[in-house]
């Protein structure tokens, strides 16, 4: 139905309209009409179309052709959402927490459709190819609907979800609006919540050059305590590790270069480094476990499983492997 423009209003706190796009749309108009109406509720506020409604007023139209839906609440919030994610210039910051309010909506309003994946295609308009109109009965999940109207994987979804969901409010802060790729916001989200700010603070500094180079600050060690008790509790680990500090940079790099340096393992050294290694492989794994990961699980056949299986083996035996060497090396 045509409705005047002058009777539809904007909700305050919606996001502008791209001087740019409404040009853009303002000449598709003109050359081949109004493909698709704008959406408006009973009372003419605008659900979605601002593009399409500011192009009308730059052609100086007083009408404008409107889909009156019966969309309230929480529907009318995720309708706006996905228009907003039309948006050229949407930084990765609102991207993820636009994301993130959305799938607190989508499940809300469709609780039903937790961790499913049905396939599906989703129309465009004249703005792009994604709107938030079409809000027939769905049995999609979350990151397969969302997937489906921002054409891209349901992974790419997951993983931005995760990195919305993670990242402390204090991480947010310092990394919004700096040059911060997706992939390290990624790994920031990944660390513990006690480590983000610091982690981010330096990567924005530019004192680190990704995620992979923060390192967090050694732990402060006890004094000792004056007097040993006659029989000392066994080690936490029965090895120890006492690296050398260097009071500058350059003595760093000194004793990195030293050709006389003695680099060969002691069994302390050795067992510190695998043990180490062994640590940061269980952090990795775990992610694993995490629900972004099992929500597949169902779909996996039995011939990937089987390949997947294999594979673990091999890890398996080559532990086994080197177990069995140092066993028969060791001094009876």
């Amino acid at each position: 139905m045509l409705v005047p423009i002058s009777e539809i209003t904007v909700n305050p706190g919606r996001r502008e309209a791209a001087p740019g796009d409404v040009k853009e749309l303002a000449d598709s108009i003109l050359e081949v009409g109004l493909i698709n109406p704008i959406m408006v509720d009973q009372a003419h506020t605008l659900i979605a179309g601002l593009h399409r409604l500011e192009a009308m007023k730059l052609l100086g139209r007083t009408e404008i052709e409107c889909t009156v839906s019966d969309l309230d609440g929480l529907q009318v919030e995720l309708a706006e959402i996905d228009e907003n994610f039309v948006r050229k210039d949407l930084s990765d910051d609102e991207f993820r927490e636009l994301l993130l309010r959305r799938k607190e909506i989508y499940e809300s309003l469709h609780p039903e459709t937790k961790a499913t994946y049905d396939g599906g295609v989703f129309r465009g308009n004249q703005h792009q190819n994604v709107v938030g109109e079409n809000f027939s009965a769905t049995t999609k999940s979350f990151v397969q609907d969302t997937a489906d109207k921002l054409g891209v994987s349901p992974r790419t979804v997951e993983l931005q979800i995760q990195t919305a969901k993670n990242l402390t409010p204090e991480a947010k802060k310092i990394i919004k609006g700096a040059k911060v790729t997706k992939s390290d916001a990624l790994k920031l989200s990944r660390l513990a919540p006690e480590r983000q700010t610091a982690a981010a603070s330096r990567l924005v500094s530019g004192d680190i050059r990704s995620i992979d180079e923060y390192q967090p600050p050694p732990v402060a060690l006890e004094p000792a305590e004056p007097e040993a008790p006659a029989e000392a509790p066994p080690p936490s680990v029965p090895y120890s590790s006492s690296g050398r500090h260097f009071a500058t940079i350059e003595e760093s790099i000194a004793d990195l270069k030293n050709p006389d340096k003695d680099c060969s393992y002691t069994p302390d050294s050795l067992l510190a480094e695998l043990d180490s290694f062994i640590q940061k492989f269980r952090r990795e794994f775990e992610w694993y476990s995490d629900p972004f990961c099992t929500v597949v699980f169902p779909d996996i056949s039995q011939v990937q499983f089987d390949y997947l299986q294999k594979r673990f083996g091999t890890i398996s035996t080559a532990i086994h492997d080197l177990l069995q060497q140092m066993k028969r090396s060791m001094k009876k």
